[in-house]
């Protein structure tokens, strides 16, 4: 078991917490972190894109005029592909990009992001993170003390300060450790996470 220091929010130190070796000591494997950060950015692909076919045009399947004797090309109907307000052809269509990654992978993943933050020194652990005031400036002062003015905030118990403080801070995240993956790792250089966040994550983990 390897311990991490835990500190409070004026900088003095707390009882340390143990963590798992399966956990903080994970060999760092950047295979199975870009595999799960391509899985994690395929999963929030909305694909929504959409255009409209001849079949989805609302209108009438009469032949324009006749097929002969007229000079024109062959007509088709008002909704053909080819005309002003027609439908359109070979358009995308609605799609899911989510690709499968095993849970095994993901977990393992997810432990090596973790503990190549815990061997760079750039996860804080916190005892605790209650606000006393939801101004911005307030939780802006404090994360420049504990040096880390763009961070990610996992914490398990998000009040009305922290949400309010934290929500116009477009360089800092604020999530529930349910919430946590390697690519919110990877996009924040600092981590400020509670001693009942990371245990929490400890417990999904390795079990």
């Amino acid at each position: 078991m390897a311990k991490l220091t835990v500190i409070k929010l004026d900088q003095s130190k707390a009882e340390p917490l143990e963590v798992s070796d399966m956990l903080a000591e994970a060999a760092f494997n950047p295979f199975l972190i870009k595999d799960a950060v391509v899985y994690q950015q395929a999963k929030s692909r909305a694909g929504n894109h959409a255009t409209k076919s001849r079949g989805f045009i609302i209108g009438s399947r009469r032949k324009l005029y006749r097929q002969k004797g007229t000079g024109s090309a062959r007509p088709g109907d008002r909704k053909a592909p080819h005309r002003r307000g027609g439908g359109v052809a070979h358009g995308p269509h609605r799609r899911d990009h989510s690709i499968s990654l095993n849970k095994k992978v993901r977990k393992a993943a997810l432990r090596s992001a973790l503990a190549e933050k815990i061997r760079r020194q750039q996860l804080t652990l916190l005892d605790g993170i209650a606000l006393e005031s939801h101004k911005t400036k307030a939780l802006r002062e404090l994360l420049e003390k504990l040096g880390a003015p763009k961070a990610l905030i996992v914490t398990e118990e998000i009040d009305r300060n922290l949400e309010l403080a934290s929500r116009n801070l477009p360089t800092v995240e604020v999530i529930h450790p349910s919430q946590c993956n390697v690519y919110n790792l990877l996009r924040y250089e600092k981590v400020l996470m509670t001693r009942q966040a990371l245990s929490s994550i400890q417990e999904r983990l390795i079990r």
